[in-house]
């Protein structure tokens, strides 16, 4: 791979890794309600999870999609509907109902590691960047050379979202601020599913 390449496979990761998505929005909000510590496993799941996505893409899973779109499309479905039920739990934690409080918990590692999967901006992501940075003359090399890029790029962008989240929390000092927190990143992410099902329709 070319240096000027390479410096766009870095600058694409970077921005699109930073800018807000469900993985940053989750990750900001797990921060406020959870703390840094707590967040950690979601952290490792995100990066590792993403990696490894985008690997097995590269490597196969997006000839599938391309043979199948049926597949793909019951694919988005699915993300949408499980983004739609972390919305809900989103704008539920924090209150007083002790049925929400009990259950209120950061996401799991694997919890994390598997959403990749049905993360409409992290597939798109992969996809874009197997096509466009992948030389199939040197896939495995091409492949291990941007997967290291990304898990490093992706521990610092969710690291960056949950340790903001965290500093927000002195900010948010009673229930109601949190829950009126909550309820924003909860439309937030709710928003971000908008090009994907006006794609759709």
């Amino acid at each position: 791979m070319s240096q000027d390449l390479l410096l766009s496979l870095i600058t694409f990761s970077f921005v699109s890794s930073m800018t807000p998505g469900p993985n940053n929005t989750m990750l900001l909000t797990s921060g406020v309600n959870f703390g840094f510590a707590r967040t950690w496993p979601h952290i490792l799941g995100v990066t590792i999870g993403f990696t490894i996505m985008f690997a097995g893409i590269a490597l196969g899973a997006g000839r599938v999609f391309t043979a199948f779109p049926t597949l793909y499309s019951v694919l988005r479905i699915i993300s949408i509907g499980y983004l739609l039920w972390l919305a809900w739990r989103i704008a539920t934690a924090g209150t007083s109902d002790p049925v929400v409080t009990e259950k209120a918990r950061p996401m799991t590692f694997f919890e994390a590691a598997l959403f990749q999967w049905i993360n409409p901006k992290g597939v798109m992501v992969a996809l874009s960047v197997a096509a466009n940075y992948v030389s199939p003359t040197n896939l495995w090399g091409g492949v291990g050379l941007i997967s290291a890029i990304f898990i490093t790029i992706s521990l610092i962008s969710a690291s960056t979202w949950a340790f903001f989240g965290t500093s927000l929390r002195p900010l948010l000092a009673n229930e109601r601020q949190v829950k009126i927190f909550n309820v924003a990143m909860a439309v937030a992410l709710v928003g971000s599913l908008w090009p994907l099902v006006r794609e759709m329709i």
